[in-house]
């Protein structure tokens, strides 16, 4: 090879890495801009998209639309660090959900409390049934003969408290769930719990409390089907024949930097054609 030919390959070489490098500059910047885009597609999704499902508007739905905006972001974050498995999210998703219904059971009990007569009714009521002797078991009169072993001091078995993260997981059906699963929703509960009983305890009227539980179990639901797709893994990126044929020439062996080189060269410039007008 002479050393005009040489010297016209390195030329050539450095203008094929620089048309290289501004295409890949180029992908990079359309990637980053894309990522921009749906950043701002799911801030507006967030903002708009709340409570569209809702047959009417009602002050029930307006409050739980303000609630969804300060609690969906901290769900989202805390699910989306679940990346070890489905399971460990199908755990943090039931936990959480159970947790609100639980959360609001004693509210909606306190609402729905009898008013000054009812309450006077009911009390009577009690001191009624509290003068009836009822005896039953160990209340029983025994006979003269029977000599009690045990007494008063009857040991009872010791009972063990139960943990935090326990007693977070009561009511789960499925007691095969995850643990961590439920340790990062009960984290992310204690994040949440305040602002979902205040926003409950501005509502006094039946019908909005109604919505407003029914709506926000159901919403909560439709986030986490939303976040799960999101973390889905993408599809296979599309392929030809031609492109698989010549992806294992390239792939073979000590020879595949050449053999790219030689390609990528061929793919920009007929090198043969002008190396043969340079000889002549």
């Amino acid at each position: 090879m002479t050393k005009e030919e040489k010297l016209l390959r390195e030329n050539i070489r450095k203008a094929i890495a620089i048309v290289q490098k501004k295409k890949e500059e180029a992908k990079r910047q359309a990637l980053l801009e894309e990522r921009l885009l749906r950043k701002v597609v799911r801030q507006l999704l967030k903002e708009d998209d709340v409570a569209d499902f809702a047959p009417n508007q009602s002050t029930g739905i307006n409050v739980l639309e303000e609630l969804l905006k300060k609690i969906i972001p901290v769900l989202e974050e805390d699910f989306k660090s679940l990346t070890t498995n489905v399971e460990q999210r199908e755990s943090f998703r039931a936990h959480i959900v159970n947790g609100i219904e639980a959360l609001l059971a004693p509210a909606e009990v306190n609402a729905d409390a009898p008013g000054p007569g009812e309450g006077e009714a009911l009390q009577e009521l009690l001191n009624i049934i509290s003068e009836i002797e009822v005896t039953v078991g160990d209340d029983e009169e025994m006979p003269e003969e029977f000599i009690d072993v045990y007494g008063d001091e009857k040991e009872e078995p010791e009972v063990v408290p139960a943990t935090e993260e326990e007693e977070f997981g009561a009511g789960i059906e499925d007691q095969e769930f995850n643990l961590t699963g439920r340790n990062m929703a009960l984290r992310s509960f204690k994040k949440i719990r305040q602002n979902i009983l205040d926003s409950y305890d501005v509502l006094a009227d039946d019908e909005d409390r109604e919505i407003f539980y029914d709506y926000l179990i159901t919403n909560v639901k439709l986030y986490f089907d939303r976040f799960e797709s999101e973390l889905a893994p993408t599809v296979d990126e599309p392929t030809t024949p031609e492109y698989d044929e010549k992806a294992g020439e390239l792939g073979g062996g000590g020879e595949e930097v050449e053999a790219e080189e030689e390609f990528t060269l061929r793919e920009y410039i007929d090198l043969d054609g002008l190396l043969e007008s340079i000889r002549r």
